[in-house]
């Protein structure tokens, strides 16, 4: 038998403490402990309760969720599960050591409530299985060095090489070191990163805040060039086209597929079958095998692939499947990606 999930709702809607305790409760993986108002009764009952996963309300009177990670995770390295109305702060509590988040839904829509409880349910379960520790909750914008790379000649890159990168649980901070110092003759990049609609457009624009690069959410249509990452938006699709002599981007709704839309799949699959031989694919943290077999095809097609190294994924799911069907050329830690990149770029232009 398998041992439930020990879970603490933290919350200070008391709607949404009934609904969480309630319903998480009927789950047979989960054992529902209690629940906390705020954030200084939630600091009381961890050590004495010992959860396995904290679902978080990321704004909260007297300390609002950030602030109660940035105290809570050094001292307890619990993984927590975000739940936010759509709202920037999400990410700087993602930053700051949370696991995954959820999206509040809309209360008028039973449907979507049960969706959203169904919702959390999973990211719980691959929470509870998420590597945390107080190393690896730090605002990972601030603690990185800079990284400064040589400029590379043009010749074979220009707009002719494309850069696909896949991430899930964990990859909204893991990807940040891999592009924030790339330079502006670095070739398309292409993301697609498992979150709900209204988030992927918030996130390009915090990525775009910091990046050399010009980061954008994407739309159906988008030409590719150097300088630009598109980020896949959420609820739809992305893959590669080719458009007379530049490589576009369509953006549909469609199935999920791998469990997913956007689904990493669908994008290195168009990759492998568009741009063949002239692109790099890049899989990150997550549970799961989505982009495993979309890499392993753009390998075949003679494309570089880069996998994120267990020691440094929040969760090696995807990474790993993709690593054991062969799709990996080389594995790198998150802080290491951007170097085997550029390092790949530059021996391209030779």
């Amino acid at each position: 038998m398998n041992k439930k999930i020990k879970v603490l709702v933290v919350d200070d809607s008391l709607f949404f403490r009934g609904v969480l305790t309630k319903k998480l409760a009927e789950f047979s993986h989960i054992e529902v402990l209690g629940y906390a108002r705020d954030a200084f009764e939630a600091k009381e009952k961890i050590p004495v309760l010992k959860p396995d996963v904290v679902t978080l309300d990321v704004e909260m009177p007297k300390l609002n969720g950030i602030e109660f990670l940035k105290q809570l995770l050094p001292e307890n390295p619990i993984p927590v599960v975000l739940v936010s109305s759509l709202n920037i702060s999400v990410f700087d509590a993602l930053a700051a050591g949370a696991v995954d988040f959820v999206k509040k839904p809309e209360l008028s829509k039973t449907d979507s409530i049960a969706a959203f409880i169904d919702e959390l349910a999973s990211k719980i379960a691959i929470a509870s299985r998420a590597r945390v520790s107080a190393s690896l909750n730090k605002n990972t914008t601030a603690a990185l060095p800079k990284t400064n790379f040589s400029p590379i000649k043009p010749s074979r890159l220009t707009n002719a090489t494309i850069i696909a990168l896949g991430a899930s649980t964990g990859g909204t901070e893991a990807t940040i070191p891999v592009i924030k110092d790339l330079p502006e003759d670095t070739p398309g990049i292409l993301i697609v990163q498992h979150m709900p609609p209204g988030f992927t457009k918030m996130y390009a624009e915090r990525l775009n805040r910091i990046c050399k690069m010009e980061v954008r959410e994407a739309s159906d249509g988008d030409i590719i060039k150097s300088g630009l990452i598109l980020v896949a938006p959420g609820d739809y699709h992305m893959k590669l086209a080719k458009m007379g002599s530049n490589y576009i981007v369509k953006c549909f709704q469609a199935d999920k597929v791998s469990g997913h839309r956007p689904s990493v799949d669908v994008l290195f699959n168009s990759v492998a079958e568009v741009a063949k031989k002239n692109a790099v694919g890049i899989i990150m943290t997550g549970m799961g095998r989505d982009g495993a077999q979309g890499l392993l095809n753009m390998r075949k097609q003679g494309a570089y692939t880069i996998g994120q190294n267990k020691e440094s994924c929040v969760v090696y799911g995807m990474p790993m499947v993709a690593k054991n069907i062969g799709a990996v050329s080389i594995e790198a830690s998150f802080e290491n990606i951007a170097l085997v990149l550029r390092r790949h770029l530059t021996s391209l232009a030779r």
